[in-house]
């Protein structure tokens, strides 16, 4: 017979960890790389994605 593992219940603070400093406008954000040029207005943007939440923003040159 084998051993017998306990599992735990994660904790609610560690399920919604950082999402509330993204509820309140703090956001972590971090420049992609992947499209720097916008077709329809035919300029240079930079878009940012946050860590935590993965929201997206974009910010044009």
């Amino acid at each position: 017979m084998g051993d017998v593992l306990a599992f735990k219940k994660p904790k609610l603070s560690d399920k919604f960890k950082g999402r509330n400093l993204c509820k309140s406008g703090l956001h972590k954000w971090e420049v992609v790389t992947e499209s720097q040029f916008d077709v329809k207005q035919g300029k240079l943007v930079t878009r940012y994605r946050c860590l935590r939440c993965a929201a997206t923003k974009t910010e044009s040159h």
